[in-house]
């Protein structure tokens, strides 16, 4: 099934909606999503690095913060 949104001509506000409307349904039916086995060995292995002192967790802020400073 194909759709097609004539992004072009919607206002920041329509496109907004859309997000909001799409987001929503996902979350709706989230039992139903299966993620792919690669997330599961991503997930294990940033834990592990967490667990063995290699990796820190940062609060959000800080790690905003750190994203906006890395932004060209």
């Amino acid at each position: 099934m194909g759709i097609t949104l004539h992004l072009e001509q919607m206002s920041i506000e329509e496109k907004v909606q859309a997000m909001e409307t799409i987001w929503s349904d996902l979350c709706e039916n989230a039992d139903s999503l299966v993620s792919p086995s690669w997330h599961k060995n991503i997930l294990r292995e940033r834990e592990d690095r967490v667990n063995s002192g290699d990796e820190k967790f940062v609060n959000w802020d800080k790690a905003k913060r750190y994203i906006q400073d890395k932004t060209f």
